[in-house]
């Protein structure tokens, strides 16, 4: 029996032990111990904005929302290439194969439908911001994403988010990141930020609330480079010698063609 009553005596003092340790990490996990999430997608949008040279694939899916209330997913591969001030090259491949190709050489816009090889071409002097800027707002394309690499990009962001919380530190997507959900006027949004001193994103999810359906956009960024080799060659488009060139008035394939998911998107 003495055995027996020092063991309950150990076990006794061990969940104790347990008690206060469980109760120490709780208070270290509560919502006000949590990192400051607008702090931190500003950064992100501040760290892009100041990256002279970048390129990045991202691997993107939007939802089509058909009249039965059933979704449809579709993919795309879309890779960017941004050298400040004034060049950008953006090469967009469908989940049917079809390619289409954006080029800014600081003086005009090139876009390329590759299934119909149409190719549209207007004047743009200018920087990349207002290049896109220009290109969604007067033209009246759709660039998903834009708004992540305007050299403005955290001061949009913090003015277009009404509201950012933290939700966790994760390594799901193989590296630390921060995890954050917020909402702007017309989208919800959860975004993957990875940890450390650059700042960039990882996953997007983006959710389009007073759509039917409510549809989703979601965005992988992979293969980030931060020193790409940008030679003048690649922002210099050469149409095609059977190519059909059009205004962008007729109506050329949209770069990001617009769907429930990117309709009324801003850059």
């Amino acid at each position: 029996m003495g055995a027996y009553a020092s063991w309950r005596r150990w076990v006794g003092i061990w969940f104790c032990v347990a008690s206060l340790l469980f109760a120490g990490l709780a208070e270290a996990q509560t919502p006000g111990a949590s990192p400051d999430a607008r702090a931190l997608l500003i950064k992100m949008g501040e760290f892009l904005g100041k990256t002279q040279r970048l390129s990045v694939t991202v691997r993107a899916a939007y939802d089509s929302v058909q009249t039965s209330g059933q979704k449809i997913e579709w993919n795309e591969l879309r890779t960017l290439t941004l050298s400040r001030p004034d060049r950008l090259r953006m090469e967009a491949e469908k989940s049917n194969g079809a390619r289409s190709l954006l080029v800014f050489d600081g003086k005009q816009i090139s876009t390329y439908d590759e299934p119909t090889r149409a190719y549209a071409q207007t004047a743009q002097p200018g920087g990349v911001d207002e290049t896109l800027v220009y290109f969604v707002r007067d033209l009246g394309m759709r660039l998903p994403l834009a708004v992540f690499f305007l050299s403005r990009a955290g001061s949009e962001l913090d003015h277009r988010v009404v509201s950012v919380e933290y939700v966790e530190k994760t390594g799901i997507l193989g590296a630390l990141a921060h995890h954050l959900v917020g909402r702007t006027d017309t989208v919800n949004f959860q975004i993957w930020i990875a940890d450390g001193d650059q700042p960039l994103p990882q996953h997007l999810v983006l959710t389009y609330p007073n759509a039917p359906g409510q549809p989703q956009f979601r965005a992988q960024f992979i293969s980030w480079n931060l020193a790409p080799e940008a030679p003048e060659s690649l922002f210099t488009f050469t149409p095609p010698a059977n190519g059909n060139k059009i205004p962008f008035a007729a109506g050329l394939p949209r770069y990001g063609q617009a769907t429930p998911a990117t309709k009324g998107a801003k850059p």
